[in-house]
C-alpha cells in the first residue's frame, strides 16, 4: 500500500534529521588549529601544543586541610590580586566565578581588592558572595596614583596626540598611563601587601576552564620559582621607542644587577629574526613580553634593589606617560635582564588557567589583534624563553 505524500516528506525529513543528530554525536572533535595559512616542519618537539597533557613534576600540594577557616592550614602568604573599578563588578564576579569554581573553592586564598576609589558596598555585597575565602578592599594612595610633579601636562597631551594618530590603543588616557605605571612599580608598596609575597593577578571579564587540583602558590615557593606566565605577545614599537635605550642607560650604569647571559633572557628581548621591524622602531627590543592580564609572582623580586632602582630611573624618563609604557613590557625587560631564567615558569597555554585566545588571528603592524576565544586542554612543561618567543611568533603567523 503506497503511503500518502505527505507521510512520505515527513518519514524522509525525521530519517534526515536522525541522520544529523547521529553525526553530530558521533563525528571526532573539531580542530583547535587556527584559521590561516599552516606553518610546515612543525614535529611534536616544535609545536608544545601537540604534548600530552600532565602537571608539572615535583611535589604538588592538593586540597587537603584547606578550609577557609582553617588557621593550620597548607596556605602561605599569598593572595589573588585585582586591580578594579566598581563598575566593573559584573565582569569581576564573572572572573571571580570561574577561579573560584575551577581552583579557589579548594584552597581558599583571601582575595585582594584595589580601587583608585572607594568600593562602594555593592561592590563589597557581590564579591565577598562569590568566595568562602577572606575579601579585602583597599584604596590607592593618591601618591601611588597621582600623576607625578615632573611630569609636564603639556607635554603628556601632545605625547597623547602622537600616539593617538599612531592607533596606540588608550594613548590619551591618563588613567591608563596610571595604571602601567601603578602596575609597574607601585602597587607591591601598598601597605595592604607589605607582608604578601605572592599573588595572582586576576582581571575582570576573564575566563578560567580547566580545574586546576594543586597549589599553585606552594609551586612557586616550592620550586624557587620568580614568575609565572602564560603566553608571549608583541607590543606595539611606537608605544615605547625609548624603553629599550633608557634601559640601556641604566644597565650602563649598574652592571651589577645583570645575570650572566648564560642565564638571563637578554637574547629573547634583543631578538631581531622574529619581527625585526618591530626590533627597529623599538631601538633595538624585541617587543615580546610576558602577557601580565595573567601573572602569579614572587614580589619579592619587584622590591628588590635591582628592580626598585629599575622602574625608579624609568619613572624619573617620563615614558609611562609621554609614551606608553606597559607593565608587560617593564616586567619582562627585567625578568629577562635580573632574574634567572629558570626562575620564569610557563604556566601553559593555550589556557591551564585563565582564558587565552586563539582562534581568529588578524594581524597588523603593531602586532595582532586576537578575535575569537577558544579552549585547549593540553598542559605543557616549562620551556626556554627562546622557544617561547618563537612559538609566540609561530602563533601569530596563523
Amino acid at each position: 500500500m503506497a503511503f500518502p505524500k505527505p507521510m512520505r516528506a515527513l518519514a524522509l525529513a525525521s530519517a534526515l534529521l536522525l541522520f544529523y543528530l547521529l553525526f553530530q554525536i558521533f563525528r571526532p572533535p573539531p580542530s583547535i588549529d587556527r584559521p590561516g595559512k599552516r606553518l610546515t616542519g612543525m614535529t611534536k618537539e616544535t609545536d608544545p601544543n601537540r604534548e600530552e597533557t600532565h602537571e608539572p613534576e615535583g611535589k604538588l600540594w592538593r586540597a587537603d586541610d584547606y578550609a577557609a577557616d582553617n588557621p593550620n592550614s597548607p596556605r602561605i602568604n599569598a593572595t589573588i590580586l585585582s586591580l578594579v573599578r566598581n563598575q566593573e563588578i559584573d565582569g569581576m564576579v564573572q572572573s571571580m566565578r570561574d577561579l573560584e569554581k575551577t581552583w579557589n573553592s579548594k584552597f581558599n586564598y583571601p582575595w585582594t581588592f584595589f580601587n583608585n576609589v572607594p568600593f562602594t558596598e555593592e561592590f563589597k555585597k557581590r564579591t565577598s558572595a562569590e568566595t568562602k575565602a577572606k575579601c579585602y578592599y583597599h584604596t590607592i594612595p593618591l601618591e601611588h596614583w597621582a600623576v607625578p610633579a615632573w611630569i609636564n601636562f603639556d607635554l603628556f597631551e601632545e605625547s597623547a596626540k602622537i600616539l593617538m594618530e599612531q592607533d596606540i590603543q588608550y594613548g590619551n588616557l591618563a588613567s591608563y598611563h596610571q595604571m602601567c605605571r601603578w602596575n609597574s612599580g607601585l602597587f607591591y608598596k601598598h601597605p595592604a601587601l607589605e607582608h604578601v609575597r605572592y599573588y595572582w593577578r586576576v582581571e575582570p571579564k576573564v575566563h578560567f576552564f580547566c580545574d586546576v587540583d594543586y597549589d599553585v602558590f606552594r609551586y612557586m615557593e616550592d620550586n624557587n620559582k620568580t614568575y609565572g606566565f602564560t603566553i608571549n605577545l608583541y607590543d606595539a614599537p611606537q608605544s615605547m621607542p625609548t624603553l629599550w635605550p633608557e634601559t640601556q642607560r641604566f644597565v650602563k650604569a649598574h652592571p651589577e644587577y645583570v645575570k650572566s647571559d648564560d642565564v638571563n633572557a637578554r637574547q629573547w628581548l634583543e631578538d631581531a629574526e622574529q619581527r625585526p621591524e618591530h626590533n627597529k622602531k623599538a631601538s633595538g627590543y624585541s617587543t615580546c613580553h610576558f602577557w601580565s592580564n595573567f601573572e602569579i609572582a614572587d614580589m619579592n623580586f619587584w622590591r628588590s634593589k635591582a628592580y626598585e632602582d629599575y622602574f625608579n630611573h624609568l619613572d624619573r624618563a617620563g615614558g609611562f606617560f609621554y609614551e606608553r609604557w606597559g607593565d608587560a613590557p617593564v616586567h619582562s625587560i627585567a625578568l629577562g635582564l635580573f632574574e634567572d631564567a629558570s626562575k620564569i615558569h610557563w604556566y601553559i597555554p593555550p589556557a591551564l588557567f585563565s582564558s587565552l585566545f586563539l582562534g581568529s588571528y588578524q594581524e597588523d603592524e603593531t602586532g595582532f589583534i586576537l578575535t575569537m576565544a577558544q579552549v585547549s586542554r593540553y598542559r605543557l612543561p616549562t620551556y626556554t624563553i627562546l622557544q617561547l618567543s618563537q612559538r609566540s611568533e609561530q602563533m601569530q603567523r596563523l
